[in-house]
């Protein structure tokens, strides 16, 4: 059966085809990649990408790199296994770039992507460079499905093209909140944030919490995503004796925080999202990280069925731990390629048109997506750190 598959290139006959276009519209461009792929030989797989976004270089490159590692690792799974689309051989390319989790970076990113006809694209990282990429992802009418992004306004602008498979910050505000309140009964509280739309975000739904629980913020600080002094934020916070410090923002900022704070002498306990709940902070933070509580917008690598197998592959393929967020760009993939083969098309408006019905049983668990393209069903789990190593300390299901 013939069929136009207007995002996907033949390894040899479709760039021959493309190149003969020379600058003609992008709609005479798909026409000719759909008529080379026709023609190309059966046994010829037809090369068909996913894009990858995420900050490679930078403070945070270190979980850009997780992310991408996650992603590959299902690439190559998948292209081991084998894959057929209506009967032809598929042979998936990872495109991965670097945003530097800077949001004029990611557009120009998303762009690029969009240019390289990815079939749909894994990312953004950052809530700050998810948010204004999806706009493009939207107008090009692919995919964008991010395996970090916690910020609730990424779901929320109207697009059909944006997913997410965690939970968001409404939910993660809350939990920690909540923890801060009832668990360790916090009267006072002094809340810091990067700056960024993840770390602001993240502030603002747990200081919403707060307030209706009672409790007292008795300081509101921010700082950038770029620091490592705080001494001048620290001793306002000391100034008024709280009982919880929470700060939003990533480990390459959270960890000098901690470690600065208990060098002032500051005993209050220090909670934080999914941006400082890696190992990376328990280096950076040394002995202080003992008083940090942190959360992740899932559940923990430890708590998942497929968990353990998972953690196996990616350490013996990449010989480094896995971060964070892994296995959420694992199973982004998967359900990708699950929307592929639900739609029996590589065409990306064909395969957003599928992505609403997704009913997959991952390494994370059960994905299935709300009418925004949230999960429907979403875990926080919180950590404190034991030997400088996170330890689960409760899941919270949403």
């Amino acid at each position: 059966m013939r069929v136009k598959f207007a995002y996907a290139v033949s390894i040899v006959t479709a760039v021959a085809m493309l190149t003969a276009c020379g600058k003609k519209q992008e709609s005479e461009a798909g026409a000719g990649a759909s008529a080379a792929t026709a023609a190309a030989p059966a046994s010829e797989a037809i090369v068909v990408k996913i894009g990858h976004a995420a900050p490679l270089t930078g403070p945070i490159a270190h979980l850009g790199k997780d992310n991408e590692n996650g992603a590959r690792l299902a690439v190559d799974e998948i292209n081991t296994q084998g894959l057929t689309i209506d009967g032809h051989k598929i042979q998936l390319q990872l495109d991965a770039q670097d945003d530097a989790a800077d949001p004029k970076t990611g557009t120009a990113v998303a762009e690029r992507l969009v240019e390289d006809h990815v079939v749909a694209v894994v990312g953004h990282l950052n809530s700050g460079v998810s948010i204004p990429a999806s706009k493009i992802y939207s107008d090009a009418g692919i995919v964008e499905i991010s395996p970090s992004s916690t910020n609730p306004g990424y779901t929320q602008q109207g697009f059909k093209t944006t997913y997410r498979v965690v939970a968001t910050d409404a939910q993660q505000g809350p939990a920690l909140a909540n923890y801060a309140t009832k668990v360790l009964g916090a009267k006072r509280i002094a809340i810091v944030d990067d700056s960024t739309v993840y770390g602001k975000g993240l502030a603002d739904e747990f200081a919403k919490t707060v307030q209706a629980s009672g409790a007292k913020i008795v300081a509101r600080e921010v700082t950038n995503d770029r620091a490592t002094e705080f001494q001048a934020v620290l001793r306002k916070i000391k100034s008024v004796q709280p009982d919880v410090i929470m700060f939003g923002g990533m480990d390459a900022t959270g960890g000098p925080f901690t470690k600065q704070a208990a060098a002032l002498g500051i005993r209050a306990k220090i909670l934080g999202g999914d941006g400082v709940c890696t190992d990376k902070v328990g280096e950076l933070a040394g002995t202080a990280v003992q008083n940090l509580v942190c959360s992740e917008a899932g559940l923990a690598l430890s708590k998942m069925d497929k968990g353990a197998d998972f953690e196996k592959k990616y350490v013996d393929r990449f010989h480094t731990p896995v971060q964070i967020y892994a296995p959420f760009t694992y199973d982004a993939v998967y359900v990708i390629v699950d929307a592929m083969k639900r739609a029996n098309s590589i065409e990306a408006p064909k395969v957003l048109a599928a992505m609403p019905s997704t009913d997959y049983n991952g390494v994370i668990g059960h994905i299935a997506f709300d009418d925004k393209g949230d999960l429907k069903e979403g875990a926080i789990t919180l950590f404190d750190f034991k030997n400088g190593k996170k330890a689960v300390l409760d899941v919270v299901k949403m």
